[in-house]
């Protein structure tokens, strides 16, 4: 008489209980990005904790401001422009604001046509978004020196508050190598994306893999970021 094992074809995995299986939810290597490539969750983990140190800048700016007994700078004032004849207030940093915002949708189209296999519109794009990237650095590098030839110092300001000075070559200066970064960056995937290193999976850094485009959107994690730390940075030192 043969015996009958019992069939484990369709056996139910039950999660474990009690402390092992909270574990094993919270196990980010397990469930949270158990498809995620170790690329893109690092670069998630790298934004995060840049979240926090620019957090930590725009806070303390914020304090700083408030707690100063000395009048703060009118910025339509200090970033304004004479074009023409005319005062133009805040126009250099609204056209800064907008090649900046317009690379983010550049970049979003080289994703979409990386993942197409599209070599060439995406290259394109890349080239266009390390562009408008390095278009809204000449223009920072442009304001800055025109600060300082008005006498703004990290360490007095002669519109008031000597605060302001610190504070603001600080935090622009920070985003501001953050997009030289991702500048160079971009330049760097679009040659490789031109030259096909992703479809022969020449071996180099980011090219191991043959068709592995996600490169392109990683870069990209990074730049719609920056654009997103620009925006908090635009209301706080030009709107406010």
């Amino acid at each position: 008489m043969n015996e009958v094992l019992p069939s484990t074809a369709h056996t139910e995995v039950r999660p474990a209980a009690g402390w092992p299986g909270i574990v094993s939810d919270w196990s980010s290597d397990r469930q949270a990005f158990k498809e995620v490539s170790w690329g893109k969750a690092m670069m998630w983990v790298f934004l995060l904790s840049d979240t926090f140190v620019f957090g930590s800048f725009l806070i303390a700016y914020m304090t700083v401001r408030m707690s100063t007994t000395v009048p703060w700078p009118n910025p339509s004032e200090v970033f304004a422009l004479e074009i023409a004849g005319h005062h133009l207030p805040l126009i250099l940093i609204a056209i800064m604001t907008f090649v900046l915002i317009s690379s983010s949708g550049t970049m979003a189209m080289a994703v979409n046509f990386g993942y197409r296999r599209d070599r060439r519109k995406t290259a394109a794009l890349l080239l266009l978004t390390a562009l408008l990237g390095a278009a809204f650095v000449g223009m920072q590098a442009f304001e800055w020196s025109k600060l300082i030839s008005e006498g703004v110092r990290p360490w007095e300001n002669p519109w008031g508050a000597a605060q302001f000075g610190s504070s603001f070559f600080m935090i622009t200066g920070f985003h501001g190598t953050h997009v030289t970064i991702g500048v160079i960056f971009l330049i760097i995937i679009a040659r490789k994306v031109w030259r096909g290193d992703f479809d022969d999976g020449r071996r180099g850094f980011f090219t191991s893999r043959r068709g592995r485009y996600e490169i392109v959107e990683i870069t990209g994690l990074y730049w719609h970021f920056v654009d997103l730390v620009w925006v908090f940075i635009f209301a706080l030192f030009y709107l406010w």
